[in-house]
């Protein structure tokens, strides 16, 4: 039982593979990846990027699909790249926020006298406005990290959620 995955390289996109690594070009930028697994082959043609194996283990044959979905998330973020919509929400204190170097600082969230903050991933940008943020990038690994961590640093503890809603949260994503 041979497991074979293909998928198709976008017109304006060129994959390459140096030793392990696959390297994905596209209109806005390059995104590299290691994408060794054993016992499984990766050919790259004229059209499309094929993973194969011949191996029955479990974990081998859900691996080719992993790898397959990782390179068509890299030809999809190289032509369109991703964008997550978040919804600042407050009802008792008004939240302010900024973008400081490679953090986004959160103050007076429950009426906090310390800010908090939330680490941006490298490769992807924070834009601000009055009660959205949206992060945008070509790695999605990274912008949904930074969409998280944006979502964690607001986490409500020692009070009730019902009742305090107040947060960041993820209202929509996909491709820009």
């Amino acid at each position: 039982m041979a497991v074979e995955k293909v998928v198709p390289i976008p017109s304006g996109v060129s994959v390459t593979m140096e030793g392990t690594v696959l390297n994905v070009k596209g209109s806005k930028g390059e995104l590299q990846r290691d994408m060794w697994f054993p016992g499984i082959n990766i050919t790259i043609g004229s059209e499309d990027v094929r993973f194969f194996t011949k191996s029955e283990k479990k974990a081998v044959t859900s691996m080719v699909g992993t790898l397959a979905s990782h390179c068509s998330n890299m030809c999809t973020g190289v032509t369109l790249g991703y964008l997550y919509s978040m919804k600042v929400v407050y009802s008792h204190f008004p939240i302010q926020i900024k973008v400081v170097g490679d953090t986004l600082e959160i103050v007076n969230f429950l009426g906090e006298k310390h800010p908090r903050y939330a680490r941006i991933l490298p490769g992807t940008s924070v834009k601000v406005g009055s009660d959205e943020v949206t992060v945008t990038g070509i790695n999605k690994e990274f912008v949904g990290s930074t969409a998280a961590n944006i979502e964690r640093a607001t986490r409500i503890r020692k009070r009730d959620p019902r009742v305090f809603q107040d947060g960041i949260y993820i209202v929509a994503r996909g491709e820009q």
